[in-house]
């Protein structure tokens, strides 16, 4: 399952690549899927267009192709619709030229939203620390400097 950002940096990858994948007025067919399965396995990232004689909308087209090849539907605009499914095949070569995409994602057992809260809280604390012991130099300077200027008026 893609998450909503995933999703669409997959959306703005698509504008870029060329639509490979046709539907005819057959529909989805064995050979469309056996199409995008060898699509699917060497680019990740599938655009695919349903021709204005097709008896079915992309919509239709994009789920059926998702449920036989086990990918996602990313977008369906029009007649085109974008489909993923991760490759290994991909992810080795992006491994050779040193562009890993999937990282793994260090899992947190504490709420995200808590630990911000929790790191501003403790930000303002030591702020606070600061400004107070800030203020507590500069009080014991004033008084040490009252006591001298006493000091001097009394020897006078």
């Amino acid at each position: 399952m893609l998450t909503s950002k995933e999703r669409a940096e997959l959306r703005s990858q698509a504008t870029t690549i060329d639509t490979t994948l046709m539907v005819g007025k057959s529909g989805v067919t064995e050979s469309v899927i056996a199409e995008a399965e060898n699509l699917l396995t060497a680019r990740e990232l599938v655009k695919g267009k349903v021709l204005e004689g097709a008896m079915m909308t992309p919509r239709e087209v994009c789920d059926e192709l998702c449920e036989a090849t086990g990918a996602e539907g990313v977008a369906v605009i029009g007649t085109k619709f974008v489909i993923y499914r991760f490759s290994e095949k991909c992810q080795e070569e992006r491994n050779q030229t040193g562009r890993a995409k999937r990282k793994a994602t260090p899992v947190s057992k504490r709420d995200p939203v808590r630990k911000g809260i929790h790191a501003r809280r403790q930000a303002a604390k030591k702020v606070r620390e600061q400004r107070n012991e800030y203020f507590r130099q500069q009080a014991i300077e004033k008084a040490i400097e009252r006591s001298r200027e006493k000091q001097l008026r009394g020897e006078e």
